[in-house]
């Protein structure tokens, strides 16, 4: 009976030994072991690991990206107002080999995992505001914190812990003196309506431009229309006058042609009546002319009615002999 309890005592002590001793790592982590309070440099990587009960316990430390937070950072401006910067967000991943000289020399273990200290996020940030104003930290340079503190974070990491790579810093708005705050809306709503005066006076400037312009193409229209149309009556009057000028021609030529027509006629005919006009034709056609008439005077008195004075006197002559 003593043999079987001792039996069932000792399995019982080896089932919580071995539950003690037995530890699973995430995949992503490293696991870090602590002995009476010094960090050993053994790690291990994801999966089932066996370790000294009691004596010895683990942490794992994160070896992916993660973001690590350092919250309400006091800052001190070149103009002595204190502001203060709610979180800033320092995005990072730690090199599975340098895990141990990271831990141990810059890295805190808690429940929730780890914890980048970054003291040199308070010095840099301190350093950039205390040479800037007020203003140049809360508005015109406010976009460059975050690449100058990740530059400057990165730079010692290279020389202090090599491993841990900054990959991205974010920066929250700082919280600023109630009575500034309120100026600074008031300064930015007379900014917004300085803006919207100015985009007012812009579209105003542009509808008139538009304006012009529609005005010149219109005018360059109209002179366009204003010249084709004169070129189109020069061209009407240049036609007519050619039309004209043929119509004349033709005419002129015409008459020539006609005049040549008359004189060719009158010329043939002068030449033809020449032709006909032999003594003989004479004397023939003189005595058609008799044979026209109804009456017929023979004798030597002639009435003088048909005679001219020429013929008379000579007649009378005639008679006298």
């Amino acid at each position: 009976m003593a043999a079987a309890v001792g039996v069932g005592i000792f399995i019982a002590l080896t089932a919580v030994l071995f539950n003690f001793s037995v530890h699973k790592v995430e995949e992503g982590h490293i696991a870090v072991y602590y002995r009476g309070g010094a960090l050993l440099a053994s790690t291990n990587g994801p999966g089932y690991h066996i370790m000294i009960p009691f004596i010895t316990s683990f942490r794992s430390v994160q070896s992916t990206l993660q973001t690590d937070e350092v919250k309400n950072v006091p800052c001190g401006t070149s103009g002595g107002v204190m502001i203060y910067f709610d979180r800033i967000e320092v995005v990072n991943i730690l090199n599975r080999d340098h895990v141990y000289e990271i831990v141990k020399n810059y890295l805190r273990i808690t429940e929730q995992g780890t914890v980048c200290t970054f003291n040199k996020v308070h010095h840099e940030l301190n350093q950039f505001c205390s040479v800037h104003t007020l203003q140049e930290v809360y508005i015109d340079l406010f976009d460059q914190i975050d690449e100058n503190l990740k530059t400057a974070l990165q730079s010692d990491l290279v020389k202090m812990a090599p491993g841990l790579t900054v990959h991205a810093v974010r920066v929250t708005k700082p919280k600023i003196p109630e009575t500034i705050r309120r100026n600074y809306e008031i300064m930015e709503g007379e900014k917004t309506k300085l803006l919207i005066a100015n985009q007012k006076q812009r579209v105003i400037e542009k509808e008139a431009e538009t304006e012009r312009k529609k005005a010149i193409i219109e005018a360059e229209k109209q002179s366009q229309v204003s010249k084709i149309q004169y070129q189109q009556k020069i061209m009407e009057k240049e036609s007519m006058k050619k039309m004209s000028v043929i119509d004349d021609e033709t005419h002129l030529a015409r008459m020539k042609a006609r005049a040549d027509a008359d004189f060719y006629i009158a010329q043939k005919t002068a030449e033809s009546n020449k032709i006909k006009l032999s003594k003989e034709f004479l004397e023939l056609e003189k005595y058609k002319a008799i044979a026209t008439n109804t009456k017929v005077y023979f004798g030597p008195s002639i009435p003088s009615v048909f005679l001219d004075s020429d013929s008379v006197s000579k007649i009378t002559k005639s008679n006298k002999k």
